[in-house]
């Protein structure tokens, strides 16, 4: 019973890691009709900001504080570069998803080559506040509080962006500009000002992941983003283009499949498990479980 416990909630925990990269991904490409493939680079930016932020701060006695200024570094840093990438690369490619694909994956490439040029491709290790690195019984089964943290924060985000989404005025103009950008420009209203909103909110959720999956690994290197992109990718790929509840669905059920398959079969199987299952999705339900922005 507490090893089914133990994997049940670190699988949700992983699947709430790959919900908070797929976020962004559903969320741009529902609202904005672009694949971006350098997400995973705001994920590797902001962990690597958030070590830089903790190593500058090590003068200061208290290690959740510092903790917490990496996190917010994090965050800002993903916001940051997503919003400059949308003005400066994507913005004049809307038109073009070849252009934009090519564009993105050269900033992902780009952005690994730097990060390991600048920091070396060795992990860093993080230093965790001491709740973090501690565990909590439930049910027998000592469970790591960084998964249940993580499973907090990413149901907190999809809270939050479904309220974005349906209850704000930001959150209606860009839905709005989506079905017909002529009109509400006629109206007056900046949506390329609302569309980089999106691409920061995109950038700040890989960056609260890029964050939480140092504390979840205990460790950062510059290509665990892109590692974890290709599963949000499929989380996104199953949850349906654009949905993010479908998207916090499938993170669930992909991140339980990995974790009970490779725990209970040969290792690698859930990862093969995953491909399969989106396979089987993608014959008999092209769209995903869900194909809308909800």
């Amino acid at each position: 019973m507490a090893t089914v416990v133990l994997l049940t909630v670190t699988g949700l925990g992983l699947g709430a890691l790959y919900f908070l990269i797929a976020s962004g991904l559903s969320l741009i490409w529902g609202l904005m009709r672009v694949l971006n493939f350098a997400h995973g680079a705001f994920f590797t930016i902001a962990s690597y900001a958030a070590w830089t932020a903790g190593e500058a701060l090590a003068g200061i006695p208290s290690l959740p504080l510092r903790w917490l200024a990496g996190l917010v570094a994090g965050v800002v840093a993903g916001a940051l570069v997503a919003a400059l990438t949308e003005v400066v690369l994507i913005r004049p490619l809307y038109r073009q998803q070849i252009g934009q694909v090519l564009v993105t994956v050269g900033l992902a490439l780009a952005a690994v080559a730097l990060v390991e040029g600048g920091f070396g491709s060795d992990p860093k290790q993080l230093a965790l506040p001491a709740w973090m690195t501690a565990t909590t019984t439930i049910l027998g089964a000592s469970i790591p509080n960084t998964r249940v943290l993580v499973i907090v924060v990413a149901l907190a985000v999809l809270g939050v962006l479904l309220l974005f989404l349906q209850h704000t005025r930001y959150g209606l103009i860009v839905r709005a500009g989506v079905e017909n950008r002529a009109m509400v420009s006629a109206l007056g209203i900046d949506v390329e000002r609302a569309f980089t909103l999106v691409f920061a909110i995109g950038g700040a959720a890989a960056g609260l992941a890029g964050v939480l999956g140092g504390a979840y690994y205990g460790t950062i290197d510059p290509v665990r983003g892109t590692a974890l992109l290709i599963f949000a990718f499929i989380v996104v790929m199953i949850g349906g283009l654009g949905s993010i509840t479908g998207s916090a669905i499938a993170a669930a059920v992909v991140g339980l499949l990995q974790q009970f398959l490779n725990f209970y079969a040969a290792t690698g199987s859930g990862d093969f498990a995953v491909v399969l299952l989106l396979a089987g999705v993608l014959l008999v339900r092209p769209g995903g479980v869900a194909g809308s922005i909800t």
